[in-house]
């Protein structure tokens, strides 16, 4: 039961922080019981840096499927398209990796 600054973003994603206060179950100095309680909650108006990692993931998705169109439009690119293809299948797959961690950490309890 010993107490921990909490950081949570404005998406619902937190963090623990620093150890503030010790409690009666551990007497030594320096080491903690195991069990965390928050001390204060530092509310961060931002959003998280996995957030910014799915926008990122996003755009260049967005970017992809515009060149396929694009290139599908024009003749003799079908290496290109299919290598961009290949590019947005994963980009998918981490962009939905990235929404599942999120999603958990966001919504789990401690």
């Amino acid at each position: 039961m010993c107490f921990f600054d909490q950081t949570r973003w404005a998406c619902g994603y937190w963090r623990w922080g620093h150890f503030r206060k010790q409690c009666n179950k551990e007497w030594r100095t320096g080491e903690t019981c195991g069990l965390k309680f928050i001390y204060n909650t530092i509310a961060d108006p931002d959003i998280c840096k996995l957030c910014k990692d799915i926008e990122k993931k996003q755009r260049k998705y967005n970017k992809l499927m515009s060149d396929v169109d694009r290139w599908s439009r024009e003749a003799n690119r079908s290496a290109t398209i299919e290598k961009a293809r290949r590019e947005i299948v994963e980009v998918t797959q981490a962009i939905n990796s990235m929404s599942e961690e999120h999603q958990m950490r966001a919504y789990k309890t401690v």
